[in-house]
């Protein structure tokens, strides 16, 4: 477990917001939990140009493949998830 840096109590506004007091970076994965445990993740987004030729040309094709309907059946997504949680 990490050791905790920060430790402050916040509240929401009256637009149902809360105010991060330093935040290191301006966009966070939210994952909220059954218990009512909020877990913020940092999540930096990446500029379009950064993507290689390469990556762009793969995507292209692949969408051209998906619109004449060559696409495989739909993923099952159940074993990420429990990786994720």
């Amino acid at each position: 477990m990490e050791p905790t840096i920060k430790e402050y109590d916040a509240r929401l506004d009256s637009k149902k917001r809360l105010t991060l007091r330093g935040a290191k970076t301006m966009y966070y994965r939210v994952r909220e939990k059954e218990d009512g445990t909020i877990e913020l993740s940092p999540r930096v987004l990446v500029h379009p140009e950064a993507i290689s030729q390469k990556t762009l040309t793969m995507i292209d094709k692949s969408i051209d493949q998906l619109k004449k309907g060559n696409a495989s059946g739909p993923v099952d997504l159940e074993e990420l998830n429990k990786l994720l949680d």
